[in-house]
């Protein structure tokens, strides 16, 4: 679940091949639709994060200029507002997961990670970024175990928060500070001073997988050992690699400036990821991240190309977030 654009020029429309296409060698398949899920209240909401509440079915969707938070529920086409702009003085709201003890975590690029209890929508802790160095606190992954991992693009670190940390925090008045888990600055690609790199981050089986945007290379983490390897991917890559999804064996991505959606299948070991899908549509609208619910994918269409951090123009109202049928 989260977002980073990077500030550079916007690729022209022409690359933004508006097609379904398959990639690869897979059998032929129909065409993919797109279609609108959910309506976002407000002209400026620019959503970027999304998070499935695994209790409810409940969707909570953030925007990326006001640090608003919506809440979309099963039957209704429109979202509400759950936690309002400027709520706890959160300006922005990138990354956003819901977790099994029926807490809301939503991550704040320049200040951390603020974590919600989504029955009385009280702030129980939140954490900050330590130091002054330039940051930006991306999207987050919750394992098994309940412990959030949270990318910096910027630092090219993860950051962890475990159950212990998150008991403790609450004790002690609600406020901690992120402490690095895995510092991955020697293993990314060298890449143009002021871009991004780590990205999207999700978990299953005992590992992390997290995408760096700006080489379009995934990087698997043991959280046993400790082990950081590059994964190898063939098909294609994730140049532009924002929210990511997996269930099972089965990656999504969502790539944000190429207006694409891919299905990527993971080696039993995680060390390898073949590309079985492609979908590139403008109808996608800077998709930054996608949730899977009832066998469907849920795409976040930001609109960062209009009038949003990505460039001049007015944006299409309302925004939403759209259902892509076969990918």
């Amino acid at each position: 679940m989260s977002r980073s654009i990077q500030r550079r020029t916007f690729l022209t429309a022409a690359a933004l091949t508006v097609a379904a296409t398959a990639v690869g060698t897979p059998p032929a398949t129909a065409a993919p639709r797109i279609s609108t899920a959910y309506e976002l209240p407000g002209d400026r909401a620019y959503p970027e994060g999304i998070a499935a509440d695994p209790r409810t079915g409940d969707l909570y969707v953030g925007s990326y200029t006001t640090g608003a938070v919506y809440r979309a529920t099963p039957g209704r086409r429109t979202a509400e507002v759950f936690l309002p702009a400027g709520t706890d003085g959160r300006n922005t709201a990138n990354g956003l997961k819901a977790d099994r003890a029926g807490r809301l975590w939503v991550t704040d690029s320049t200040s951390g990670v603020d974590v919600y209890d989504l029955r009385s929508r009280a702030l129980l802790a939140r954490f900050d970024i330590p130091g002054d160095a330039p940051r930006f606190v991306n999207d987050l992954a919750i394992t098994a175990d309940g412990s959030a991992y949270l990318t910096d693009s910027v630092r090219e670190v993860v950051y962890r928060v475990t159950p212990a940390d998150l008991a403790r925090a609450i004790s002690h008045g609600g406020r901690s500070a992120l402490t690095t888990a895995y510092d991955l600055s020697g293993v990314v690609a060298p890449h143009p001073s002021g871009t991004f790199t780590l990205n999207g981050i999700v978990a299953g089986d005992g590992r992390l997988f997290t995408v760096d945007m700006t080489a379009g290379a995934l990087y698997r983490i043991d959280l046993a050992t400790g082990d950081v390897r590059q994964v190898t991917l063939s098909g294609g890559d994730l140049v532009n690699g924002d929210g990511l999804e997996l269930v099972g064996g089965t990656l999504w991505a969502a790539l944000n400036r190429t207006n694409t959606i891919t299905r990527w299948r993971l080696s039993a070991d995680g060390t390898a990821a073949r590309l079985e899908r492609s979908v590139t549509d403008t109808a996608l609208q800077i998709p930054t991240t996608l949730v899977r619910r009832h066998g469907r994918t849920l795409v976040v269409r930001s609109q960062f190309d209009k009038g949003g951090p990505m460039g001049p123009g007015t944006p299409e109202t309302p925004f939403t977030v759209a259902w892509v049928h076969g990918i």
